[in-house]
């Protein structure tokens, strides 16, 4: 049997050795990986290349569907607030992350410049206009206009096809 967790690390370890940043991730499927990734931020220079992100993407693309139903997702730390989202996203059975902040927090710090990791989810609580990032709300009416004619282009429903009912 694969040792699904080791993998990750082993995974993050070469990415730290080749100059990336400590995180990685790997998709099981049925007892199989269905992609992999170490984070590609420093190499890419994009904020965005996780590698939650970055395997979610290759494993939708896979199997053709935004829903990893079925799959077990393991990362190397408890997610951010980017990756945990995606991973609400693709509707996954099960994500396990092999350290969680705080004991991995001494080592490496990531905080950006409207949060901090510690403070992020009291501040994504906030009303948006009280939030730190300046946001300001535009309201169009043809904007709203998109998603009536996405419905009628959807035969009238306003849930994406094959999305897995809440829990």
């Amino acid at each position: 049997m694969v040792d699904f967790a080791a993998r990750t690390i082993d995974i993050a370890r070469r990415n730290v050795a080749e100059g990336g940043r400590p995180f990685a991730t790997v998709i099981v499927k049925d007892g199989e990986v269905l992609a992999e990734s170490p984070n590609r931020v420093a190499q890419t220079h994009d904020p965005t290349a996780h590698a939650e992100i970055l395997a979610i993407r290759e494993a939708c693309v896979r199997i053709g569907t935004e829903h990893l139903l079925g799959t077990t997702i393991y990362v190397l730390a408890h997610p951010c607030p980017m990756c945990l989202g995606a991973l609400y996203y693709c509707s996954p059975d099960e994500v396990i992350f092999l350290t969680a902040r705080e004991d991995y927090q001494p080592h490496y710090v990531d905080d950006r410049k409207y949060f901090e990791f510690d403070t992020f989810y009291a501040e994504f609580a906030k009303p948006w206009q009280q939030r730190r990032l300046p946001m300001r709300y535009e309201p169009r009416e043809d904007a709203v206009e998109v998603y009536r004619f996405w419905q009628d282009r959807n035969g009238g429903s306003s849930r994406v096809a094959g999305a897995p009912p809440p829990v």
